[in-house]
C-alpha cells in the first residue's frame, strides 16, 4: 500500500500560539466581519507605489552578494502585528498610519537627553546596505535599507558609563494601529506599547541600524515608516518599528515578546541554527522569491563580525 506524506506546510501558516488561545474571540470577529459589507482597501490588491525618493551612498562594506527581494513582496508580506497578525495585514492598513509629523525621544541614562525630529533624523548621511533580514519562522528577505548606524544617533546623547542596555518603545495608538485594539481580531499577541532592546555593545555595534527607507525610498508604512531599526545578525522581531523613544538603562528591559512567550523568543534572539523555535526548526529557511530552502547561518552570516559580543556566553541558554 502506498502512503503518501501530506505536503510540508509553511511556517508562516502556523497559528499563533496566542491566537489559538483566543480561537473563540477570533472566530466571533470573523462571524463580525463576514457579516460587514465589504469594502475596498488601499493597498489591497494594487500592490505598493513607489514612495519619496530618499538619496543614499551604496555601501560596498555592508552588502550581501545575493540578489534582494523584490519590492513588492517584501512590502506586502510582512509581521507588523500592530496592524494585525496576517502577513498581508501591514499593507491592507497601512494607510491609517501617519508617519509625519513624527518624533524620537532619546533619554535614560544620557548626559543629553535630545527629541529628534524626524527630519533632524533625515540630516544625518544616510547610506544604502544590503542586509538579509531573517524571521523566526524560518523565512528571509534581503533588503537594500537606508540608513546610519545607530551609534551615530546615540553618540549625541552621550550615553553615561551606567548604561548597559538600550529600550526601543514603539508607537502607540490604536487609531493608527487597527492590531493594537483590544477587540481585533480576539485580542492582541502582545502588550503593546511594543518594546525591544538590546545591550549597549550591540546597540553600538556599526551592524545596528537606525533605518529610515529602503529600495532607494522613504520607508512604506508596512516596513516601519517613519523609522526602524535593523539588526542583521538577528531574528526579524528585534528590528523595532515605528519607534518613538529610545531609552538607555542600567536593568535589561523586559521586552514584548518575552512577556508574551518567554519559552520561545529570549532577549538575544541571535539567528542561531543549532537552536530551534519550539515549535519548529531553524535549521533552514526559505527566502522569499525562491522555491528551494537553503542552510541558516550562524549569526545569520555575521559571525565574523559579531561573535565576539558573546565570547563565553552560552547561546542556548541566552537565545
Amino acid at each position: 500500500m502506498l502512503i503518501r506524506r501530506a505536503p510540508m506546510f509553511k511556517a508562516s501558516e502556523i497559528t499563533d500560539y496566542r491566537l489559538y488561545l483566543n480561537r473563540r474571540q477570533f472566530m466571533r470577529g470573523a462571524a463580525t466581519l463576514a457579516l460587514a459589507p465589504r469594502v475596498a482597501i488601499a493597498g489591497e490588491t494594487t500592490g505598493v507605489p513607489a514612495g519619496k525618493a530618499l538619496s543614499a551612498t551604496k555601501s560596498e562594506t555592508f552588502r550581501v552578494a545575493d540578489r534582494p527581494t523584490p519590492f513588492k513582496d517584501a512590502t506586502t508580506y510582512n509581521n507588523f502585528y500592530e496592524f494585525g497578525m496576517d502577513k498581508e495585514d501591514p499593507a491592507r492598513y497601512a494607510h491609517m498610519l501617519k508617519p509625519r509629523p513624527w518624533s524620537v525621544q532619546v533619554d535614560g541614562l544620557v548626559h543629553k537627553p535630545k527629541r529628534f525630529d524626524i527630519e533632524d533624523i533625515l540630516r544625518f548621511p544616510q547610506e544604502e546596505r544590503v542586509y538579509a533580514l531573517r524571521c523566526v519562522e524560518a523565512w528571509s528577505m534581503v533588503i537594500p535599507w537606508i540608513g546610519f548606524p545607530l551609534a551615530d544617533l546615540l553618540g549625541q546623547v552621550e550615553p553615561m558609563g551606567a548604561a548597559k542596555f538600550v529600550a526601543f518603545t514603539t508607537l502607540k495608538d490604536p487609531e493608527q494601529f487597527p492590531g493594537q485594539k483590544p477587540n481585533f481580531f480576539g485580542g492582541s499577541a502582545v502588550e503593546w506599547p511594543y518594546v525591544e532592546g538590546l545591550r549597549l555593545d550591540e546597540a553600538m555595534h556599526p551592524l545596528t541600524l537606525v533605518t529610515v527607507g529602503m529600495y532607494g525610498q522613504v520607508l512604506p508604512n508596512q516596513n516601519g515608516a517613519p523609522i526602524r531599526i535593523v539588526v542583521p545578525w538577528k531574528y526579524g522581531f528585534k528590528s523595532a518599528k515605528s519607534i518613538v523613544r529610545i531609552q538607555l538603562t542600567q536593568e535589561q528591559p523586559k521586552t514584548a515578546w518575552e512577556k508574551a512567550a518567554p519559552q520561545e523568543y529570549g532577549f538575544y534572539s541571535n539567528v542561531n541554527p543549532s537552536v530551534d523555535h519550539p515549535r519548529w526548526s531553524q535549521a533552514t529557511e526559505r527566502r522569499i522569491g525562491e522555491f528551494m530552502r537553503r542552510k541558516t547561518l550562524m549569526f545569520n552570516g555575521y559571525a565574523d563580525q559579531v561573535a565576539s559580543l558573546y565570547a563565553g556566553m552560552d547561546l542556548k541558554k541566552n537565545y
